[in-house]
């Protein structure tokens, strides 16, 4: 579920010598101690950097790349597990549970990072600050947590786009019975109730679905959470109290529940995860779906995909407010504190860039998020920090879920659990707040607030 693009420019000496190198495969490097750029990759004779890595078919050709880092470095990379990141989650916090932390490069995710920040080590003094420079600027932000660099990233933000089988939108008998049925003309969709009209048209089960959606975990809690902000609701208020239990927030469920009980998905789409998506739009059972771009080449493939060659794309459709939504993550890699070799983990990750990859050939020149810039975010850094640009901070008055509520809804916790949590504990901080902050001292009448100024 990844933007499958670069995040380097620029043609450097490391570049040019290791440009089809994976973006998994710098972190693995970063073992020992802060390198210059002009020592990349290094030389690392003799260590074996182990690793937990994000497994499925879309991310094989990135980790066929690390051979040529070792190769480079005399380094070797041993995979210790290759897994969904639900998966990996799970896996990790057994590790910390049980003292089992060993290995020194993890795949990590932004919605997952903040859980655990302190078994990360910082990565702005393991790789050059040169280097560092050369990724997007908003995305090193959001893999910042409390001003330490947790993560690098191996993409841009993404957001998912609409996929659809263009021969379905080509056949003239479909057109004359959509219109005669719905009475407008079949085109792909535009809008979310479109999306519904469409996917009960094209559903012939058991072998042929309108559409699907990833239903458990933190899969569909995202797409709640998308569909209820194109409706005009909002998942939290800005005390950080449930909002989404309101007439948006119903509409965006009941969109849910009738392609399910219409038999429009799969039956099995409520313990569908990102993998199941992308394998099930491939199979060519499935007329529109809603995706990440990192699945862009995978569906264009004859080797994994029956639908090769008839796959269309458009924007996520907008909701009955108008919005269109885009729920936003990124993709990276994190070295261990435990790690003996930090400086070898790191080097790995470093000449991970992705320039290799089909779709990564053209990276956008891209700044600050997609959706800061639409207005209709739903997704913040982690922790911004100085290097960002002022005019690509986001608005803390549009961020509707606080920072210490988001990071328990990242968690292993059920939402409701956590929400309760966070309200309570917000409750408790505001009362101590209350009983111990001293009066505000009154200011000189000459004295003002300077009209520009930024409170992060």
């Amino acid at each position: 579920m990844l933007l499958e693009k670069g995040v380097f420019s620029g043609g450097n000496t490391m570049n040019r010598l290791l440009s089809g190198v994976s973006a998994g495969v710098i972190m693995l490097a970063c073992a020992m101690g802060a390198a210059k750029a002009a020592d990349l990759p290094g030389k690392f004779e003799g260590v074996t950097i182990d690793a937990k890595l994000i497994g499925g078919q879309q991310y094989e050709r990135l980790y066929e790349r690390i051979g040529e880092w070792e190769k480079a470095t005399g380094a070797k990379v041993n995979i210790l597990s290759k897994k969904n990141h639900f998966e990996l989650d799970k896996e990790i916090k057994s590790d910390i549970a049980t003292g089992g932390l060993t290995w020194c490069v993890g795949s990590n995710h932004s919605s997952f990072a903040p859980q655990y920040p302190d078994i990360y080590a910082d990565l702005f003094g393991l790789i050059p600050s040169e280097e560092v420079a050369k990724f997007v600027p908003a995305v090193i932000d959001a893999s910042t947590l409390d001003g330490k660099l947790v993560m690098l990233p191996r993409a841009q933000f993404d957001v998912s786009a609409l996929y659809f089988q263009k021969s379905l939108y080509q056949d003239e008998a479909k057109k004359t019975e959509f219109k005669a049925k719905y009475g407008y003309d079949l085109a792909p969709p535009d809008t979310w109730a479109q999306v519904s009209d469409q996917a009960e048209f094209f559903a012939a089960p058991p072998n042929f679905y309108g559409t699907q959606f990833a239903g458990k975990e933190e899969a569909i809690n995202g797409r709640f959470y998308e569909m209820l902000v194109a409706e005009g609701g909002e998942y939290l208020d800005k005390d950080g109290r449930p909002a989404f239990n309101s007439e948006a927030g119903v509409r965006a469920l009941e969109w849910f529940v009738k392609l399910y009980k219409d038999k429009a998905v799969p039956p099995g789409t409520t313990n569908y995860l990102w993998d199941d998506l992308g394998q099930g739009f491939a199979s060519g059972s499935i007329a529109v779906n809603l995706d990440w771009p990192g699945w862009a080449s995978f569906f264009n493939d004859p080797k994994s995909s029956k639908v090769a060659g008839n796959v269309g794309v458009k924007v996520q459709p907008a909701g009955s407010s108008g919005k269109r939504t885009g729920w936003s993550g990124h993709h990276g890699f994190s070295v261990t504190e435990s790690c003996a070799d930090k400086e070898a983990a790191a080097s790995a990750r470093l000449v991970a860039d992705q320039r290799g990859q089909p779709e990564a050939q053209n990276p956008p020149p891209a700044r600050c998020r997609p959706e800061a810039r639409s207005g209709t975010s739903t997704s913040r850094p982690l922790k911004a920090t100085p290097t960002r640009p002022r005019s690509c901070r986001p608005s803390r008055k549009r961020q509707s879920m606080p920072s210490r509520c988001r990071r328990r809804l990242s968690g292993s916790r059920s939402p409701t659990r956590s929400i309760r949590s966070c309200r309570q504990r917000s409750s408790a901080t505001r009362r101590r707040r209350k009983l111990s902050t001293p009066p505000p001292k009154r200011r000189p009448a000459s004295s003002k607030t300077p009209a520009n100024s930024d409170p992060d």
